[in-house]
């Protein structure tokens, strides 16, 4: 039986998008459901400025809280050297940096341009691995951006191989961000990812804006992903892209990949309360097919 590790990511893309802040407890809460269902890595904090993302507030005050558990291993998102001053501070055990591949995207996102947000990634692996992190450079807009439309394979390659030149990250991340990727765009990045990366682990991350997220997830998972984001409830988005709904969902991932012979480690019934649980803290009705299903029977 065949394995891929699960990145529950919901506590920090499933709610930076929300209209309704949660309070530290309750990210916290959010994060100990993860666990208990056996996630054992999860991107929980994002050290972004809070008046940008004001839904990101207290990361600090939510590691200290965060249950520690063996096995499990805490992701902060940070986009330039502050932010990592700011995950090492709070004690995250991964960072997890962030390049979008379009001007425009970049700009809005990270207020700077590629070629700096490379930069800026390339200071943070280099000093997260001299502090003993683990370390993933997320490429963002990987298969199409909200203001610049198509993007490039061949971008793409660029751009992996230049994060990748030096001291490389542990783990590339090739991330769809606005659901608009298709399982064929998948097997072409995978390839060329592995080829400008050669023995980098890669990590996927998918929208599913037009149903085409579990479908990509799965195609990514047979070019030998080595780990796959997902969000409780099936909640996710980005303030810097209109129009973009929800990240795949842990439950609904967890099921397809479980009746396809692959082992997660997670505990789908559980991903399913949790999920319950998130919507009534939104006030929102829970995306995902089966945490709005109540789950689904043991019987294959």
């Amino acid at each position: 039986m065949t394995s891929v590790q699960l990145v529950e990511v919901g506590p920090r893309d499933g709610l930076q998008n929300e209209q309704k802040i949660l309070t530290v407890d309750d990210k916290v809460e959010l994060i100990a459901r993860a666990v208990d269902a056996g996630v054992g890595r999860v991107e929980a904090v994002s050290f972004v400025n809070p008046k940008r993302v004001p839904q990101m507030a207290g990361a600090e005050e939510v590691m200290a809280q965060v249950p520690r558990t063996d096995g499990v291993s805490y992701i902060g998102l940070v986009l330039n050297r502050r932010g990592l001053e700011r995950a090492l501070t709070a004690g995250v055990d991964e960072v997890n940096a962030v390049v979008p591949a379009t001007e425009e995207f970049s700009r809005r996102n990270q207020g700077c341009s590629v070629d700096e947000g490379i930069a800026a990634a390339i200071d943070v692996v280099r000093d997260a691995k001299k502090a003993g992190l683990a370390t993933t450079v997320t490429v963002a807009v990987a298969f199409g951006c909200p203001f610049a439309g198509e993007v490039a394979p061949d971008l793409i390659g660029e751009i992996v191989g230049r994060l990748t030149d030096g001291e490389a990250p542990d783990e590339i991340a090739l991330a769809d961000t606005i659901g608009v990727g298709v399982p064929a765009q998948v097997r072409d990045l995978a390839e060329l990812t592995a080829a400008r990366a050669p023995g980098i682990p890669q990590r996927w991350h998918f929208h599913n804006t037009r149903n085409t997220g579990y479908a990509n997830a799965l195609t990514a998972f047979d070019t030998g992903a080595s780990a796959l984001d997902a969000s409780i409830g099936g909640f996710g988005g980005c303030p810097f892209a209109p129009a973009a709904t929800g990240n795949i969902a842990s439950e609904d991932l967890v099921y397809a990949l479980d009746r396809s012979g692959v082992t997660t480690g997670v505990d789908m019934g559980a991903l399913v309360e949790a999920a319950g649980w998130l919507g009534a803290a939104l006030e929102k009705e829970v995306p995902a097919l089966l945490g709005r299903a109540g789950g689904f029977p043991d019987a294959r």
